[in-house]
């Protein structure tokens, strides 16, 4: 049976010191106490750890062993029960995080730092993947969290908001309607809109396609060919706005500008979460509320 550790760890003091009062004055217990605790020592061990006498203590060769080779055995203890610990905060281990390529801007790399922050002993895996995929992920347990722009459908998850921004439109510098500090939706719809494929976002696409429902006549909506067209040459020549996110404007071109719509319900970002979780989740919890509070991700 191995000897408890509170009773080395006193030993080890008494080995550097060779003398009970001292080491009992720098453990902070009483002499006999100190005393009692090395016989109970000897007696798990079998054998004589030190020769006493009333002015000196001297190490037998197994109490020279003891001194060489306990310290590292008990750093090794002392990082096993860190480790646990750290696993039971949600500190430890590998966090793969899936994100819509929206959220990349600002969302989801605040999220990952702050989950970094002070826990040396996480990875996190964090990669852009195409929305209707992400929950599907989570949920059968090839992710272990995601980010969604809009509240995505399907089962085996659970989901929190993250963040709500304003709506509004993408649009050149140089176009008209760039002037007003709010633009009014029926105005927007007045030039051709821009929109991704539908596949892309559905929840999105149809939350941005349903602000121009009741105006007349109909607007016009174009599709990019690819999710986010990179080039926006419609955009910058002014032949068409794009409803958009506030965050849009965190990777826009300078010659492209935002405005909010007036009236238009705000875009939200979603954190996704298996609906059985570990610590490590409930810490991604924890740490995205705290951020939604502090970078006011959530406002009245």
């Amino acid at each position: 049976m191995a000897p408890d550790t509170v009773s080395l760890r006193y030993f080890l003091v008494l080995a550097q010191e060779l003398n009970f009062t001292r080491a009992a004055a720098r453990i902070g217990i009483a002499q006999p106490a100190l005393s009692a605790r090395m016989r109970r020592l000897e007696t798990e061990l079998g054998t004589a750890l030190m020769v006493r006498d009333t002015r000196s203590v001297a190490l037998t060769a197994a109490g020279a062993a003891l001194a060489e080779y306990a310290p590292p055995a008990l750093a090794a203890l002392d990082r096993a029960w860190e480790a646990a610990r750290s696993a039971a905060a949600g500190q430890l281990g590998t966090l793969r995080l899936g994100y819509s390529l929206s959220a990349g801007a600002g969302t989801a790399p605040a999220l990952v730092e702050g989950l970094m922050r002070g826990s040396s002993g996480l990875d996190v895996g964090a990669a852009p993947m195409a929305t209707p995929e992400i929950s599907p992920a989570v949920a059968d347990g090839r992710l272990d969290a995601g980010i969604t722009r809009g509240e995505q459908p399907g089962p085996g998850v659970r989901r929190f908001l993250l963040r709500r921004v304003r709506t509004g439109v993408q649009l050149a510098r140089h176009h008209p309607l760039a002037a007003r500090a709010e633009i009014e939706i029926a105005d927007a719809a007045a030039y051709p809109l821009r929109l991704p494929e539908r596949t892309a976002n559905p929840v999105v696409h149809d939350q941005l396609s349903a602000l121009f429902r009741d105006v007349r006549p109909h607007p016009r909506f174009r599709t990019t060919a690819v999710p986010f067209d990179m080039s926006q040459r419609d955009l910058l020549d002014g032949a068409t706005l794009a409803p958009a996110g506030e965050t849009a404007t965190a990777a826009q071109p300078a010659a492209l500008t935002w405005r909010p719509l007036r009236g238009a319900p705000a875009l939200t970002y979603h954190l996704v979460l298996p609906r059985e979780q570990t610590p490590l989740h409930r810490r991604v919890r924890a740490v995205a509320r705290a951020l939604a509070h502090e970078l006011h991700w959530l406002p009245d």
